[in-house]
């Protein structure tokens, strides 16, 4: 059974710092892409970031980019999401999810497993 575990949210204030984590079990963690997203109460669900298999390679949403970096761990299955300078339009819940695919890593379809999610709310 795969899951894939966030932990790290909470409440923080405007510039304050937060790093979250996804801990992936069931899964060959390596094979995978991983996807960080987010969703505000009545938005979609927006693309935060991808970082590659091997942690080579990162793309980062133009609204968090210089602000948010991607990075992963695969002896521990885990992979990361700093977060620095956080605004109140940062507020959210934050998902991770796995993806098979090389590409469309923006896309909400290319990702096969996802996380419960966990709660960032940043207050001014």
């Amino acid at each position: 059974q795969v899951q894939l575990v966030e932990s790290g949210g909470g409440l923080v204030q405007a510039g304050d710092s937060l790093r979250l984590s996804c801990a992936a079990s069931g899964v060959t963690f390596s094979n995978y892409a991983m996807g960080w997203f987010r969703q505000a109460p009545g938005k979609e669900r927006e693309f935060v970031g991808a970082i590659n298999r091997s942690g080579g390679m990162t793309n980062i949403a133009d609204p968090v980019k210089g602000r948010f970096t991607i990075s992963r761990n695969n002896a521990k299955n885990t992979v990361f999401l700093q977060m620095n300078s956080l605004k109140r339009e940062d507020t959210a819940v934050y998902y991770c999810a796995a993806s098979g695919e090389l590409y469309r890593y923006a896309e909400v379809s290319a990702y096969v497993y996802w996380g419960q999610g966990t709660q960032v709310t940043v207050s001014s």
